[in-house]
């Protein structure tokens, strides 16, 4: 396994595969590794090349490694009343930085708040070919024409190893509060969209197929007002984390899980197994042994995507399959930025 410590040594590491044609499989912790198809390559591991470049909490941006722990980086931002705003689910104490990007995973406050790609300013990464590129930068407003740091995110290190990111943070709410309801899921879904069309300070709405759960934060006023409205009765905080990182009874067993992307009123989609819903009915989790094809169809019959995200086959085609020109469009930029195919290939789809 190669452990580089420094950008020389990762840029000389690159270089040589690329020289030999020898794919890389690119990882930060590995905390990660079971979402997307495996890689078969030499190991590189960007856990040395870790630490806080630059952080100015007055201009809530913060620069750092790739291989800075998730956890490392959220204790200096609390430190700062701050926070990632796309609360990325850790999926493991070491989980990294780098990850959190390659992956584009995001947590509960993602409708509300953005997700990966919008707290990404800028990004620093070592391409195929060996050189070191500069996207973006270290503010809010830097981009005239497409933003390839964002291209980066959620490609599973497919087109670049990110050794570097500037990450949009934000304050802290002065006030919180989860309440919940027992409801059945048709009017758990008609709940959250109701939720969704006020004014509410809503940073989490999510439904375990026995209660809706709603997070509300902001200043003590206007949560205290939202309360009032929503009614039901005060849950333990925790669940939001525990939901983020898959410790809740329903993701403990060792059926696969889906993650099924729909419009969030959509009614719940007649598939065998349990569902959870989450980000206000928009990213619902499905665990199921049914065919993945029929998953898949039935997802897409209702406007929406599926992508097998723990168990299950995920040699075969784990991501929904594009059509052929926008698959084409992918091969392209894949060619453009490793053209011997020497970073992760095949994670995403086999023909990257």
């Amino acid at each position: 396994m190669l452990a580089p410590e420094t950008l020389e040594e990762i840029t000389a590491a690159v270089k040589a595969a690329n020289r030999y044609g020898e794919p890389l499989r690119i990882f930060g912790s590995d905390s990660k590794a079971f979402y997307g198809r495996g890689v078969v390559g030499t190991p590189l591991s960007l856990r040395n090349l870790s630490g806080v470049i630059a952080y100015e909490p007055t201009e809530l941006v913060v620069t750092v490694r790739a291989g800075t722990r998730i956890g490392d980086l959220e204790a200096l931002l609390a430190s700062k009343s701050q926070m990632l705003a796309c609360e990325p689910p850790h999926l493991g104490n070491d989980a990294t930085i780098g990850g959190m990007i390659g992956t584009g995973l995001a947590g509960p406050r993602r409708p509300y708040a953005g997700g990966v790609r919008d707290s990404v300013l800028g990004i620093r990464c070592i391409v195929a070919a060996g050189s070191l590129l500069r996207f973006g930068g270290q503010v809010m407003k830097n981009v005239a024409g497409f933003d390839i740091s964002r291209l980066m995110v959620g490609a599973l290190g497919t087109l670049g190893i990110i050794v570097e990111a500037s990450l949009k943070v934000l304050p802290r709410p002065r006030a919180e509060i989860t309440l919940c309801q027992e409801v059945q899921a048709a009017r758990a879904i008609e709940l959250m969209n109701a939720w969704a069309r006020k004014p509410l300070p809503l940073s989490a709405a999510a439904y375990d197929g026995v209660a809706v759960y709603a997070r509300l934060t902001g200043s003590t006023a206007s949560v205290a007002s939202a309360c009032a409205e929503i009614g039901g009765h005060e849950a333990d905080s925790r669940f939001w984390e525990d939901l983020r990182e898959q410790r809740l009874p329903y993701f403990l067993d060792g059926r696969p899980v889906w993650r099924v992307s729909a419009p969030p009123a959509a009614a719940p989609l007649a598939l065998a197994g349990e569902w959870f819903f989450d980000w206000g009915g928009a990213h619902r989790w499905l665990k199921s042994e049914a065919d993945p094809e029929d998953i898949k169809h039935a997802a897409v019959g209702c406007g929406g995507h599926a992508v097998l995200f723990r168990g299950g086959d995920q040699e075969g085609e784990p991501f929904p399959r594009p059509p052929p020109a926008l698959l084409s469009v992918y091969q392209r930029i894949k060619k453009a930025f490793d053209p011997n195919g020497i970073l992760n290939p095949g994670r995403l789809l086999p023909e990257l």
